[in-house]
């Protein structure tokens, strides 16, 4: 059983941070490429976006249900793996129902960010936010990274 909790941990690690580094360098790049507009590919990197939050909060819920099922308690969830798990979830909760909500807003009232005047206070805004977005996505990677070398160092129970 241990040998399958311990297996559970690093696939889903291995899909969430796959699928990071997936959309990061092939599908956003891809789509910003060879779609006609950056509001279509804005609009597609939004919706894989949207998927890949939700695939990572499902992947880490499985991450921290075999930690718990492992250790036996819910101290297990005080190791630095699962803690960094924990972050991750937090942090893609926060950019999906915050920071890309408020996205998704400013979208809708002007229309077109393409069409926008960087200078347009609702264009500005919406840049800050996709840093921001951008600054999250890059940090749940580097969190999902370690999550995996803490979770290898961990001596199995």
């Amino acid at each position: 059983m241990n040998t399958f909790l311990r297996y559970l941990q690093f696939l889903s690690l291995g899909i969430w941070v796959g699928a990071i580094v997936y959309m990061a360098f092939v599908v956003a790049p891809a789509a910003f490429t060879t779609l006609p507009s950056m509001d279509l590919a804005g609009s597609l990197v939004g919706v894989v976006l949207t998927r890949l939050h939700w695939l990572g909060v499902i992947s880490g819920i499985v991450f921290l249900g075999a930690a718990t099922a492992r250790g036996r308690s819910l101290g297990a969830l005080a190791r630095p793996g699962a803690l960094a798990v924990i972050a991750m979830v937090v942090l893609t909760l926060v950019s999906q129902q915050v920071v890309m909500k408020k996205m998704n807003g400013l979208r809708s009232q002007m229309g077109s960010i393409e069409q926008t005047p960087q200078s347009n206070p609702l264009r500005r805004q919406f840049d800050l936010l996709h840093v921001i977005s951008v600054r999250i996505e890059g940090s749940v990677l580097l969190l999902g990274l370690a999550a995996i070398f803490l979770t290898v160092r961990e001596l199995p129970h």
